[in-house]
């Protein structure tokens, strides 16, 4: 159990955390930040720079038995925060902690806290500090890393803070809990023209306007991802020409997210897509180049997981239930699934708390001993405890 001083620890460092986001693939400093706080945990052993600047810590029972891996995410958001009520704000212009990856990492440290100072019986524990989650690569590049075969689990767990449910529920299902999505973007060329003879140039303008419904209509699935047809494109971004009056344009992109209920229908909404916009490029008398990024596979998870999971909060008294998920939010946890028996619990901070990504949002603080005593359970559960039940 943590201590009154562990959450006053804890909750100061979190705070910490807060004051100082690195975004995707930049988080070195957190990085160090994360080692330096292991350290006095006494960890048998610690990884770094896996997939980036990821960090892991084993703790290994030196008894044969599964490896069971709880992962945090390192990264920030590139938004400006805008939160007057906080003393901690981010220290760093256009980025900040507004989805909650601080106080992920603090929950998985205090876990470590728990696990040095009673053991597990048999197997591992890892904690998985991982980078460049915002962004889609970061599980990727993590498991690609010939040194997470050092730690590939049997088990992988994940905490997720989400707003508009109850404090202190937990939502999760077996199946289906974020969606698969990716970022398309579509670049066409043609010819810049003087503005007073746009008939001696070829200008997309007419061609954003038309492919912009066109793939906005291509969502479709009522219900929501429950809905295996779901599909939904959000236009992000589209820029045309140069801000001046001078010139018609011969450049432009637009930014689509691609989202879908699982991994195959994302295959075929991408496919659809870059078809229509090849052929409205055509139309126009347009190149066209399209560039994907922000790639996250759905979060699926497994009944064994799952179950794992659900047994742990009835033990230990925390409510659970099937609102609000699945999600149409990506979470590019899915990928340690690829490989282990996974399960991802979305941990409420209150119906009408600021929602995620938005420039107000700072994590509760009072989530941190409930997120730590759910997988410190899953652990014991699993791996047993050295010191006895």
């Amino acid at each position: 159990m943590l201590t009154n001083s562990d959450l006053i620890e804890l909750t100061e460092f979190r705070r910490a955390l807060h004051r100082h986001p690195e975004v995707s693939g930049e988080e070195v400093e957190t990085a160090k930040t994360i080692v330096a706080a292991l350290a006095p945990m006494n960890a048998t052993r610690i990884l770094t720079g896996l997939g980036g600047h990821g960090v892991a810590a084993i703790f290994d029972s030196g008894q044969d038995g599964p490896t069971v891996l709880f992962r945090a995410e390192l990264d920030a958001l590139p938004i400006q925060e805008r939160n007057e009520t906080i003393a901690w704000p981010s220290q760093t212009t256009g980025k900040s902690h507004v989805c909650g990856h601080d106080g992920h990492m603090t929950m998985l440290l205090a876990l470590g806290r728990l696990i040095s100072r009673r053991p597990v019986a048999r197997g591992r524990v890892v904690l998985m500090f991982q980078p460049a989650e915002e962004d889609g690569s970061g599980a990727k590049a993590v498991v690609a890393d010939p040194a997470y075969q050092e730690i590939k689990p049997d088990w992988a767990f994940a905490i997720h803070n989400e707003p508009g449910t109850a404090f202190g529920f937990v939502s999760a299902r077996v199946g289906l809990m974020n969606c698969a999505s990716l970022g398309l973007k579509i670049g066409l060329s043609g010819k810049t023209a003087h503005a007073a003879d746009p008939q001696d140039g070829v200008s997309p303008a007419l061609a954003v306007a038309k492919l912009i419904p066109v793939l906005d209509a291509l969502g479709q699935g009522e219900g929501g991802p429950r809905n295996d047809d779901f599909r939904l494109v959000t236009i992000t971004h589209v820029n045309i020409g140069e801000p001046t009056f001078g010139i018609a344009p011969g450049e432009a992109e637009i930014f689509a997210t691609l989202r879908t209920a699982g991994d195959a229908g994302l295959n075929g909404l991408e496919a659809t897509a870059r078809s229509l916009a090849s052929s409205v490029a055509e139309e126009f008398g347009l190149d066209v180049t399209f560039e994907v990024r922000d790639h996250f596979a759905a979060s699926i998870n497994d009944p064994d997981a799952y179950e794992v999971a659900v047994r742990a909060m009835d033990a230990i008294g925390v409510p659970h239930g099937q609102e609000n998920v699945p999600m149409r939010a990506s979470e590019d946890f899915g990928v340690f699934g690829w490989g282990a028996k996974a399960a991802m619990l979305c941990l409420g901070p209150g119906e009408d708390y600021a929602a995620l990504h938005n420039p107000d949002y700072d994590f509760p603080d009072d989530l941190i001993p409930i997120g730590s005593a759910i997988f410190e359970r899953i652990a014991r559960d699993v791996l047993g405890d050295a010191q006895g039940d």
